[in-house]
């Protein structure tokens, strides 16, 4: 009996079905590692989250550096996850020719709640072997930033980060590539419910 198995898609398969009009523009896709995943909803904290985020971002960085917002970056040959924010160096085109690439990203920063799991396991993998160098959880369960740096494989083959460092909302963390310019995480993370 023959044994039944997902279709995994490459970038250029992915991209010609976005072009044939397969998925709808309100569609919240992203392609990890050949399949094409569903994002999840996002919660109000999430969403407070990222107007609190993009609001100092914005205000830190000027022109210094490109700030995109949910948008794609290529990664690998199977992959092109859409973070809740990549900061990439500049370019005279806007990255209209084409997303930006891993020798592009300054930092990935992805926003977490219900996908605490996944960001944590399979985005940091995929992120660490594209060879991001920076990678940030804003860890809205724990109230906390998870600051990921120096990528590497270990003996297993696998991938990760050498460097993990907990940030708490009431202190402040230099961005990577930008040592004078320091985010304030009390004017990010959104109040705590009661």
């Amino acid at each position: 009996m023959k044994m039944t198995q997902a279709k995994r898609f490459t970038l250029e398969e992915y991209h010609k079905l976005t072009e044939i009009g397969f998925f709808h523009e309100d569609d919240r896709i992203e392609l990890i590692r050949g399949e094409i995943i569903e994002m999840a909803a996002k919660g109000t904290a999430h969403e407070t989250c990222i107007s609190k985020l993009l609001r100092e971002l914005v205000r830190l960085l000027g022109d210094a550096a490109t700030l995109r917002c949910q948008s794609p970056i290529l990664l690998l040959n199977n992959s092109e996850p859409e973070p809740d924010f990549a900061i990439v160096k500049n370019k005279p085109d806007d990255y209209l020719s084409a997303h930006p690439t891993p020798n592009d990203v300054l930092l990935v920063i992805e926003i977490s709640d219900s996908t605490l799991n996944y960001d944590r396991e399979v985005k940091l993998s995929l992120y660490a072997e594209a060879g991001i160098s920076d990678y940030w959880i804003f860890n809205l369960s724990d109230n906390q930033l998870e600051a990921h740096s120096e990528p590497f494989q270990n003996s297993q083959g696998n991938f990760g980060y050498q460097n993990r460092r907990i940030v708490l909302p009431n202190q402040a963390i230099a961005l990577p590539s930008f040592p004078d310019l320091f985010l304030d995480l009390n004017r990010v993370f959104p109040p705590k419910q009661k």
